[in-house]
């Protein structure tokens, strides 16, 4: 018999990511830990394992990222990445708070089902619950309909949600994110800078991407100004650019830049809306709300107001909500609604599982 004091404490949540996973107790402002969704294994001694940043820091390792483009692929190294968050980052056993997990939107069916064993039968967690990370951060910008761009590491969504559910026939994935525009701006620093460049981490040019670059509002503009910048490294040394660095997050609005054929974030938003229900659109452009570390970029707010109202009739309303926190938009929102007096009936607890299986974690979370 499930002990009703457990559903009470303060929940395990952790947002799952393709570059990082955030973790932390119900009922916090902010999560307690960020840890990058990579296991790193050395050739000559494959037994051992790193996880994180020490992953990232380990010479020579074998990097995996158990996270693709925002679906989890590789389920051993998911299971070591879980166990080292509750383990060294939380430091809380399983078996004693239910855990609430993100997942994007359309996650399929067999991963919502191995997620729901993993975590009873592996890690015998008393309750489970499962919500979409576009909604979770539509929550915490206190909102229940809107539109939510979530863009992140390795996927952005455009998802629309009407009076706090996920309109799936709406969604609209498109597979180039934070990680794209990373790897394109070390393509363009190596092709305008070989010397100063070519011994950069990889580090260094995300820190490059998240600290300079930015949206141009005209991008044509913008093309024709002479450019020569000065940026100072986190090591201290400095390196001169040719380049705009408005180029590299330009690939959202072009993804056909990087060989995706797909339309960007602005076409995204406005055919999503299209595909609901004509009589909530204004309330959908009208809540525009941007979610997703992928989301900060200066000027992404302004650029993709001009670009959506350029495609929507006149006299409807377009508002952007770019709230200063949105990269853990989706943990915070988990972590206010899991804590609501309201929420404890949702549990999908350990004994729904014995009654119902797998397959009943789609009748409490959908």
């Amino acid at each position: 018999m499930l002990n009703i004091k457990v559903l009470q404490t303060p929940a395990v949540i952790i947002d799952n990511g393709s570059g990082s996973c955030k973790a932390g107790i119900s009922g916090e402002s902010e999560p307690q830990s960020i840890v990058p969704s990579v296991v790193g294994q050395l050739r000559e001694r494959a037994e051992e394992f790193y996880i994180g940043g020490r992953a990232l820091s380990k010479k020579g390792a074998l990097l995996n990222y158990p996270i693709e483009r925002g679906i989890i692929s590789c389920w051993d190294d998911m299971e070591k990445l879980l166990r080292y968050i509750y383990k060294h980052e939380l430091k809380v056993k399983p078996s004693t708070r239910p855990v609430f997990l993100s997942e994007p939107p359309r996650n399929p069916l067999q991963n919502r089902e191995k997620i729901t064993e993993l975590m009873f039968e592996g890690f015998k967690v008393p309750a489970l619950y499962l919500a979409i990370q576009a909604t979770l951060a539509l929550y915490t910008s206190a909102r229940t309909t809107g539109l939510v761009l979530d863009s992140g590491d390795g996927v952005t969504h455009s998802v629309p949600i009407y009076d706090g559910y996920c309109l799936p026939h709406g969604v609209s994935r498109l597979p180039v994110a934070g990680r794209d525009v990373t790897d394109y701006l070390a393509s363009l620093l190596l092709e305008n800078n070989p010397a100063s460049v070519s011994r950069a981490k990889k580090s260094v040019v995300r820190v490059i991407k998240e600290q300079f670059c930015y949206v141009a509002l005209d991008p044509k503009q913008e093309a024709e100004k002479k450019v020569e910048e000065t940026l100072k490294l986190p090591d201290g040394n400095a390196i001169k650019i040719h380049l705009r660095l408005c180029q590299a997050p330009e690939i959202l609005f072009t993804p056909k830049t990087i060989g995706v054929e797909a339309p960007g974030i602005h076409t995204m938003i406005t055919k999503s809306i299209r595909k609901c229900d004509k009589d909530i659109w204004a309330p959908l452009y009208g809540n525009v709300v941007l979610s997703g570390g992928s989301s900060l970029f200066w000027g992404l707010d302004e650029r993709i107001f001009k670009e959506i109202e350029q495609q929507v009739p006149n006299g409807v309303p377009i508002r952007i909500i770019a709230p200063p926190d949105r990269s853990c938009a989706a943990w915070v929102g988990a972590s206010i609604i899991s804590q609501l007096t309201s929420f404890q009936p949702m549990w999908f607890t350990l004994e729904d599982y014995k009654e119902f299986g797998v397959a009943g974690i789609h009748r409490k979370c959908f």
